[in-house]
C-alpha cells in the first residue's frame, strides 16, 4: 500500500501543476472576447475542456489518496490545521463542479458571448477555489525537499 501511496501522490502533486496552468490558459483564452463581437471557437472550447478534464482526474487521484490514507492510518496533511484535508477536499470537488459548469455552460449558451461569459466566470471561480485548497508548502515532487 505505502508504494502505492507514494505513486498516486507524486501524480496526484505533479497534476494540481497540470491543473493550475491549463485554468490560467483556460481565462487567458476566454476574457479577451468577454467584450467583443469575436466568435467563440473550438479554439477558445479546448483550454476549458482540459481545465475540466486535468480537473476531474485530480479529484479522482485526491479521493484515491484519501482512501489508501485511511485504509493505512496515514495522517492527512500532517503538521498542518486539522480542518485543511476537509478544506482541500471540499474546495477540490467544489472547483470541478464550477469547472463542468464552465465546459457545459460555455458549450450551451446561445450566443458567442455567453458562452465567453460562461467560461471566464465559471472557470475564474473554478481556478479560485483551486488556489484556496492548494498546499503551497508541498514540493512539486513528493519526498523530495
Amino acid at each position: 500500500m505505502a508504494s502505492l501511496y507514494a505513486i498516486l501522490l507524486g501524480i496526484h502533486n505533479l497534476n494540481r501543476w497540470l491543473v493550475l496552468l491549463s485554468g490560467i490558459w483556460a481565462l487567458l483564452q476566454n476574457i479577451p472576447g468577454l467584450g467583443g463581437t469575436r466568435p467563440f471557437t473550438p479554439a477558445e472550447r479546448r483550454p476549458v475542456a482540459m481545465f475540466m478534464g486535468t480537473l476531474h482526474l485530480q479529484v479522482v487521484l485526491g479521493l484515491a489518496l484519501f482512501a489508501i490514507m485511511g485504509m493505512s492510518n496515514i495522517p492527512v496533511f500532517a503538521g498542518s490545521r486539522p480542518s485543511f484535508q476537509w478544506e482541500h477536499l471540499g474546495l477540490g470537488l467544489l472547483s470541478a463542479v464550477f469547472a463542468t459548469v464552465a465546459s457545459s455552460q460555455s458549450r450551451k449558451a446561445a450566443t458567442d458571448q455567453g458562452k465567453y461569459r460562461a467560461a471566464a466566470l465559471w472557470s475564474g471561480l473554478a481556478l479560485l477555489s483551486i488556489l484556496l485548497a492548494m498546499p503551497w508548502t508541498r514540493s512539486l515532487i513528493p519526498f523530495v525537499r
